[in-house]
């Protein structure tokens, strides 16, 4: 079992990890043009750090059903820091899109501390522990808004991946020193697992329907938050990045909210907050649009999308690591592919809709994925897990 003390830990991990995907987001505008990017170029910016993520998770994350995760928290954490720091020092936009690239890669450390979590907590507590590490997540996706604007205006965007990169370094000798060794029972082979991994996108109804879901959820929190600058940046409002930054408050407060989500997943209510907690996440673009003449409509808006990506986001990996105990690493791993689709899909057309037509298309485009994941849930609200085929294991090294 896993000690308060642990999870604190361990949702630092997540916080930090998370935060080196993100952190080009709210300095997006001036990392640009640093780097001598158009603004059209800037979406692809944000995805590389996507895309790497999701070559981790479809290649990396199944490592934790075969081996010591710890050392694997470790390593990936290290490599996190190399990544961040090639970004830092990057003299164009190839070399800043590469360090983030090889960011995301190993920033699904992310997914091996939740499977760890999922593991080493009782059935009882799984929810709650779940929720609390993945509250790391967020608060990394959110919280690097207000650190990284802020120190993007202090001191620059670069100092933003110099910071992150020294601080996976200290929670990898953290993780090191706190943590025994997390060592599997029995040796699965690596491409049994991958192959496992893939048959439950192709055979898995259930599992489909919840990786869809992710797919569309994430897409439209990556409309918001990879777009929200550029509103917020132009007239009439014209903030920095420390203000812009700020708007992630919002997020957290939205994200805490939702901290009740796994408990609520503990009682087994998790298919219906994924129901209504997706209906909400529709709602608040209407309120997300309106910039103008206040900001009050957006804010309570952003609070709103945030509670409920966080509850249907907790509620699935819930459900998801209790349909498939004994590989949750790889469930999670390719459950969070497609979260990172969803994601570099949203950054990418919301600044296509944006450049075409304004924040207000940008808005419709977010509510148009929340529909689609309702429309998923809806259709397969009934679906169950397939029954657990686990790939055969040799003996224990």
């Amino acid at each position: 079992m896993i000690r308060r003390g642990g999870l604190v830990v361990l949702a630092s991990v997540c916080a930090v990890a998370v935060s080196t995907i993100y952190a080009i987001q709210p300095v997006l505008k001036t990392a640009g043009s640093d780097l001598g990017l158009t603004e059209g170029a800037l979406g692809w910016l944000v995805a590389a750090g996507q895309f790497g993520y999701l070559a981790g998770l479809v290649l990396l994350v199944p490592l934790g059903d075969v081996f010591n995760r710890r050392t694997l928290i470790v390593g990936h954490l290290m490599l996190t820091a190399t990544g961040a720091a090639i970004t830092a020092v990057a003299p164009g936009g190839a070399i800043a899109a590469a360090g983030m690239a090889i960011t995301g890669l190993f920033a699904v450390v992310v997914q091996i501390a939740v499977a760890y979590v999922a593991a080493n907590s009782s059935p009882g507590e799984r929810g709650r522990n779940i929720g609390t590490v993945t509250a790391g997540v967020v608060a990394g996706i959110l919280g690097i808004r207000v650190v990284g604007g802020a120190l993007g205006d202090a001191l620059g965007w670069r100092a933003v991946y110099a910071v992150l990169a020294v601080l996976c370094v200290g929670l990898a000798l953290t993780v090191r020193i706190t943590f025994q060794p997390d060592v599997r029972l029995a040796k699965t082979p690596y491409p049994s697992v991958l192959a496992a991994a893939g048959r439950l996108v192709v055979t898995d109804r259930f599992f489909l329907s919840r990786g869809l879901i992710a797919f569309f959820l994430f897409a439209s929190f990556g409309t918001l938050w990879s777009g929200l600058a550029l509103p917020l940046g132009a007239a009439p409002w014209q903030f920095g990045t420390t203000t812009i930054g700020l708007f992630g408050l919002a997020g957290l407060v939205g994200a805490a909210g939702a901290s009740r989500a796994g408990l609520w997943a503990d009682a087994g209510r998790a298919q219906a907050v994924t129901g209504w907690s997706l209906a909400l996440l529709a709602v608040s673009w209407i309120l997300t649009m309106h910039t103008t003449p206040t900001l009050w409509m957006l804010i309570a808006g952003v609070v709103l999308l945030d509670f409920a990506v966080q509850a249907v986001h907790v509620s699935n990996q819930h459900l998801l690591t209790a349909a498939y105990p004994e590989r949750s690493s790889s469930a999670i791993g390719t459950y969070m592919a497609f979260y990172s689709l969803g994601s570099a899909l949203g950054a990418v057309t919301t600044t296509w809709a944006y450049t075409a037509a304004g924040w207000q298309a940008s808005c419709l485009l977010g509510a148009a994925y929340a529909v689609a994941a309702l429309i998923v849930w809806t259709l397969a609200r009934n679906t169950t897990a397939a029954p657990c085929a686990v790939p055969a294991a040799t003996e224990p090294a």
